[in-house]
């Protein structure tokens, strides 16, 4: 699979009018990826070997963080969590895998199942430390909370948390309108500004905007010369 970013490859990629949703700030007119600069950027800053994304409509999110993994020399893989309860798209293994190699990225290992579900399996007990967790499931307070709860104990130093549509409370018609919920993620992370020990940063792009998260932990905040191996390249 071809390394780095090309006009050829996001064309491809916006050829589905799907990737083009859910708050990304994406643009197929001039090939802007929008928040997905970002998602990939992080991928091959953080260099992890594992990442963690949870909820996707149709695998935007997923698919840049996995094509920064894969053109890093880490070769990282990403753990995608989605029950697909909006509608079957994640339902067939086969063809979820299938999807992503089509998009040109063969390192996505997707479980078919809510975080409650994940946490009680082998899977998730033998993940180990986690560079990047995106949080984009259920839109709620209670369940990012409970994802991020999940997560951020595996997270790496120097790793980051990006939790999405996080600026914004409204319904969320996502499941139809006659299903429609309160989104209210928002109200978690005020919650989480409130710990000194974290860092948060909003971006206010997209519909609803992201948050990004860093623990304030002492390694995490050593002189990154000190940090790095024999000071900086």
């Amino acid at each position: 699979m071809t390394r780095g970013m090309s006009q050829e490859w996001i064309a491809g990629l916006f050829a589905d009018p799907e990737l083009l949703r859910m708050g990304h700030h994406q643009r197929a007119e001039d090939q802007n990826l929008g928040l997905g600069w970002l998602y990939y950027a992080f991928g091959r800053i953080v260099r992890p070997r594992l990442a963690v994304v949870v909820g996707s409509w149709r695998g935007f999110a997923p698919i840049m963080f996995a094509k920064a993994l894969q053109d890093n020399l880490e070769q990282g893989e990403v753990v995608f969590i989605d029950p697909s309860l909006a509608d079957d798209f994640w339902k067939d293994a086969g063809r979820v895998k299938d999807y992503f190699r089509q998009h040109g990225v063969g390192n996505v290992r997707h479980f078919p199942m809510t975080t409650q579900q994940f946490v009680t399996t082998a899977d998730y007990r033998a993940l180990g430390k986690l560079g990047l967790v995106f949080i984009d499931g259920l839109h709620t307070e209670a369940q990012a909370s409970f994802d991020y709860a999940a997560f951020s104990p595996l997270l790496e130093t120097r790793g980051f948390v990006m939790l999405h549509d996080s600026m914004i409370v409204r319904p969320d018609k996502v499941y139809g309108s006659e299903k429609a919920y309160g989104m209210s993620v928002k109200l978690f992370v005020d919650r989480l500004k409130q710990d000194p020990s974290l860092q948060l940063l909003d971006l206010p792009f997209g519909h609803t905007g992201v948050t990004l998260l860093r623990k304030l932990d002492e390694e995490a905040t050593r002189d990154p010369y000190d940090w790095l191996d024999g000071g900086p390249r």
